[in-house]
């Protein structure tokens, strides 16, 4: 596959996971296919089973719903960012990732502003017999459907108010992070398609001239596409990563050293493939970052121990989710630190996440909290 072809794949995973944590996304496709429904469903002819409706009764459902779900929906958001700042208040800013990633609430308000976007579109087209053109306009297939919507609204309210409230369990909040930290494969599961060079030198660059591809951007690693950076180089090179995801990528420090050295020609086109095949974003993200789940877990541990909070049961439930974690993950076969392809491209990955820092970022802090 062409570094070009591994550049739009990882722009694609960075607006999945973008799009699978927004707010706006979903609730702005619910408006959308709302207000076209709306306009379409007004010409169709309703049977008698729909039952019949005046003008004004059509007018009073519609104007009914439509001011309820708006109040719907501000309850639904507001419910939401409570429970995001109580989980970061309470227990560790990180698990607000996976509050905002749940579905459920997000898929509630999609439904209410849905909602409210059909009946307003609806009730600008219910006209009386006084109005211009003196015909009487009752679309009783769109009141019926604005009656059934209301209904399912105000069921989805309460609905997400019982969600919201289990989501508030400490071993909800854990199980959701145990959950999805377990959920994820390794980069030795994803890199299977790669050639292991175990006999590989792996130290350093034998003297070669090398050429230090550095940060363009501030951030948090999220994702590196190992098999573009092999593609991204010529035939015959190495390519050593000298960072890896889930660290914090800083403006001009270095991302990987290639050898031999880039000629002079390419080196601007390679540099610019090499930036965009890393994704740094504003947050950690699960997706290749094996030990967010785990700093998570001890975040909130760390929090329960703290003197402020002293909750040494909360402590103690975290610390067994942490356990399942890094059992799972020590399970899995550790990375290789250096993989090739059949052209002779060799890619170092010395800075991988090994079981021994796994071990010490899930027991580390933990003691000197502990004995303190």
């Amino acid at each position: 596959m062409s570094s070009r072809s591994s550049i739009v794949i990882q722009r694609v995973r960075g607006l999945t996971e973008q799009l699978r944590t927004s707010f706006f996304f979903l609730p702005a496709v619910a408006v959308v296919v709302a207000f076209f429904a709306g306009r379409l469903l007004v010409g169709v002819e309703a049977g008698d089973w729909v039952g019949r409706s005046t003008v004004d009764s059509a007018r009073s459902v519609l104007s009914t719903t439509a001011a309820a779900t708006i109040t719907f929906a501000s309850v639904t958001f507001s419910v939401s960012l409570l429970i995001m700042q109580q989980g970061s208040n309470q227990f560790s800013p990180r698990v607000i990732h996976g509050l905002v990633r749940d579905p459920f609430n997000r898929r509630v308000i999609a439904l209410v502003v849905g909602t409210f976007t059909y009946c307003l579109v609806s009730l600008q087209r219910v006209r009386g017999p006084l109005a211009e053109g003196g015909e009487e306009i009752v679309p009783e297939l769109s009141v019926a459907i604005g009656l059934v919507l209301g209904v399912l609204s105000v069921l989805a309210v309460v609905a997400a108010i019982n969600h919201t409230s289990r989501k508030m369990d400490v071993s909800v909040i854990l199980g959701g992070i145990v959950e999805q930290a377990t959920s994820h494969p390794t980069v030795a599961s994803t890199d299977e398609q790669f050639r292991v060079c175990s006999d590989f030198d792996a130290s350093g660059d034998d003297g070669h001239p090398v050429t230090v591809v550095r940060f363009d951007a501030d951030g948090w690693i999220q994702q590196i596409d190992r098999r573009g950076l092999l593609a991204a180089v010529a035939p015959g090179s190495t390519v050593r990563l000298d960072t890896e995801s889930g660290r914090y990528a800083i403006r001009s420090t270095p991302l990987c050293t290639i050898w031999p050295a880039v000629p002079e020609d390419r080196l601007d086109e390679i540099t610019a493939s090499v930036r965009r095949l890393v994704r740094v974003g504003p947050t950690r993200t699960m997706s290749e970052d094996p030990g967010y789940g785990v700093r998570q877990l001890v975040d909130v541990a760390l929090r329960a121990l703290s003197p402020g909070i002293n909750d040494p049961t909360t402590a103690q439930d975290a610390i067994f989710h942490l356990g399942t974690v890094v059992v799972d993950r020590l399970g899995c076969p550790p990375a290789p630190t250096a993989y090739c392809d059949d052209e002779g491209r060799h890619l170092l990955t010395p800075h991988a996440l090994t079981d021994e820092d796994l071990a010490e970022l899930a027991l580390g802090e933990l003691r000197g909290a502990a004995a303190d």
